[in-house]
């Protein structure tokens, strides 16, 4: 005999169902339950709205919230076209990095070039769910800063240094310095045991060759855009 077959005959009746979902819960639950779906909807709507303003057209608010709107967008969630008319990108571009490491014995090392693209791209590739993070934070973070400076690498705008911060930090967060410096760049290619003084970045950009039906002519030569040192 059961307990609900028990109080039946005992004169007493059954307890009600709990209610499915949030109505089911206590008071208190049911009031920090709704403050927390709360702060998200206002969260989601807040990002909305940012994300909004900085892709519409400029018009006053965005003008009057223009430090915000940057401050929220810049640099994880830059939006761009590049994929899309009116000039898809038609060049493979590769950044690479290299670190001057001070040895426990003093030396000052300088490592090879390291391929961090082709080291993002060997990550994703065959599979099934990548990581949004091996496919753009490197590559967004490249282009971030060259669209912030000159060929010189000169800043041409207040975002320059936030560009470079930016690059900087992915670059430093890549490196290992407790491998060998001496390893060849597309084996492995690490740093010798030490600290890390210094980090210079390059770009490598190659045009796309033209398909063989096409009579356009396309120069494949790799051409490379090197950063100053940055100390660390």
């Amino acid at each position: 005999m059961d307990s609900n077959e028990r109080e039946r005959l005992d004169g007493g009746a059954p307890p009600p169902p709990r209610a499915p979902g949030i109505a089911g819960l206590s008071t208190p639950y049911r009031v920090v339950t709704a403050l927390a779906l709360g702060a998200v909807a206002v969260a989601a709507c807040s990002h909305l709205a940012l994300v909004f303003l900085h892709v519409a057209p400029s018009n006053t608010v965005s003008k009057r919230h223009a430090r915000m709107i940057d401050y929220w967008i810049y640099p994880e969630l830059e939006q761009n076209w590049k994929l899309f008319a009116p000039n898809p990108l038609q060049q493979n571009i590769a950044v690479e990095v290299r670190a001057e490491v001070r040895t426990d014995d003093g030396l000052l090392v300088t490592g090879n070039w390291r391929d961090l693209s082709a080291e993002d791209g060997a990550a994703i590739r065959h599979s099934l769910l990548p990581s949004h993070t091996e496919q753009n934070e490197l590559r967004r973070a490249w282009d971030f800063f060259t669209n912030s400076h000159d060929e010189d690498n000169k800043a041409n705008g207040d975002r320059g240094e936030l560009a470079e911060q930016y690059l900087r930090r992915i670059a430093l967060d890549r490196l290992d310095p407790r491998t060998d410096a001496d390893t060849a760049v597309g084996k492995g290619a690490h740093l010798a045991e030490g600290r890390i003084v210094r980090i210079q970045l390059r770009g490598a950009t190659t045009e796309v060759a033209a398909p063989q039906w096409s009579d356009e002519k396309a120069d494949t030569q790799t051409y490379y855009r090197e950063l100053p040192w940055w100390t660390v």
